[in-house]
């Protein structure tokens, strides 16, 4: 039984992607601190939160309205994986396997 946004397969796996793309960040040139580093890291966390702020708000149209949002931050983080991978900041296997994250995230979305 869910009692907590934590229970969420979903949410879950949200924070895994977090977590990896944190780790290929941090091996961004300096100069994508502000640039692209910081632009990833909020579209991922912002996954995740709102995922766990819409079902803490106990009605379903609230929850699918915050869901709606997590997956358009999920696709800026899609574009931007792609991105990072143009300008050879990630190779092509962690691409594939971040963008599969992604679309796992977006699977136990609804999407």
């Amino acid at each position: 039984m869910i009692q907590s946004y934590k229970d969420l397969n979903v949410w879950k796996e949200a924070m895994s992607l977090v977590t990896d793309v944190y780790k290929a960040t941090k091996l961004f040139p300096r100069e994508e601190i502000y640039g692209l580093t910081s632009q990833m890291r909020r579209a991922a966390v912002s996954v995740p939160s709102n995922i766990a702020e819409g079902h803490q708000r106990h009605t379903t149209p609230q929850f699918l309205q915050f869901l709606s949002i997590a997956r358009g931050s999920l696709g800026e983080l899609e574009t931007q994986i792609m991105i990072a991978h143009r300008l050879d900041y990630i190779n092509l296997n962690h691409q594939n396997q971040m963008l599969q994250q992604a679309q796992k995230v977006g699977n136990l979305m609804g999407d």
